[in-house]
């Protein structure tokens, strides 16, 4: 999605969000998910650099890849310093897997045009911010398969789970569900956008984490809490079963990898915004949930009710 606003005395401000970015594409659609990020984006770049437009490029925390502390040893004492997992926009090195994971066309490619737009304001005086977020989660969110979406579709992993606990079936942990997430509120995320608009000065040339520090679990944990918090706003009880574990060959396909941590330092949108995340994972679920039930409840009840043609 690419946006044009206005602010202040019509300053013309280019908001590019325009990407292929679920899991599911980086693998089956790999020549996609490149060409959308990295090569439909450099006319952006380009009209943005030669007319002396403010460009608002959005990227993606996936640019970090993989941590440090993924690659120690199991046994080692450093695994326990946050230093080697922490992402820092200006000294976290981008680490992604081999060549055959094509999961990482993805991250490859949006790191590609951040480095582009980085070296456009440094040749060519480019007016840029590039926002990475931080699994932005929260009503509206992807879509629910079959519903307002493809039968076939694999969203990300709230919808995922949404629709798992609107059908009564257990929610699928990839690879067991281990890797750790952190999960900010989609009004807390858009707070900070606002600011990064309206402050040109504090926010041209900078690199912004977006995310919630404070918000970190495990896939698995998301599940667990998921389940009691759509158990309390939809007054079902849970099914007996709520998750089962599946491997990321059979869930995404070959040439899936994963990182294992993304947890955002806060210091450079904290020191030049004053942009702190509010709302507690907890709560960003069970409003987002209240949402799901709300909209989906009666259409997924009927879209399993009807009758199968023979």
């Amino acid at each position: 999605m690419l946006r044009s606003v206005c602010v202040g005395f019509c300053e013309v401000i280019t908001v590019n969000l325009a990407a292929i970015c679920t899991p599911a594409d980086y693998n089956t659609r790999p020549l996609d998910t490149i060409y959308s990020n990295f090569i439909d984006a450099l006319p952006v770049v380009k009209y943005c650099s030669e007319n002396n437009k403010r460009l608002i490029h959005f990227s993606t925390c996936e640019v970090y890849g993989k941590t440090i502390g993924s690659f120690l040893p199991p046994d080692s004492p450093l695994r326990q310093d946050p230093a080697y997992y922490i992402l820092k926009e200006d000294t976290s090195p981008c680490i992604f897997g081999s060549i055959e994971k094509q999961r990482w066309s993805y991250a490859c490619a949006k790191q590609l045009i951040e480095r582009l737009i980085y070296a456009e304001g440094a040749e060519n005086g480019l007016e840029f911010t590039i926002v990475r977020p931080f699994n932005w989660i929260g009503p509206r969110m992807d879509f629910i398969p079959g519903i307002d979406g493809p039968s076939e579709g694999v969203p990300r992993v709230l919808a995922c789970f949404s629709n798992n606990l609107l059908r009564r079936e257990p929610l699928k942990l990839v690879d067991g569900g281990e890797s750790q997430r952190t999960f900010v509120y989609i009004k807390d995320a858009i707070e900070a956008v606002h600011l990064m608009i309206e402050n040109p000065a504090r926010a041209n040339g900078h690199i912004f984490n977006v995310g919630n520090p404070n918000n970190e679990v495990t896939v698995r944990q998301l599940a667990e809490m998921m389940t009691k918090v759509y158990a309390k706003v939809s007054g079902e009880d849970s099914i007996e079963t709520p998750t089962i574990d599946v491997s990321s060959k059979e869930f995404y396909g070959e040439g899936y990898d994963d990182s294992d941590k993304r947890i955002p330092d806060m210091t450079i949108i904290n020191k030049q915004l004053g942009w702190n995340p509010k709302t507690s994972l907890w709560d960003l679920l069970e409003s987002t949930l209240t949402y799901q039930h709300r909209t989906y409840a009666e259409a997924v009840r009927q879209s399993i009710a009807k009758p199968v043609a023979s």
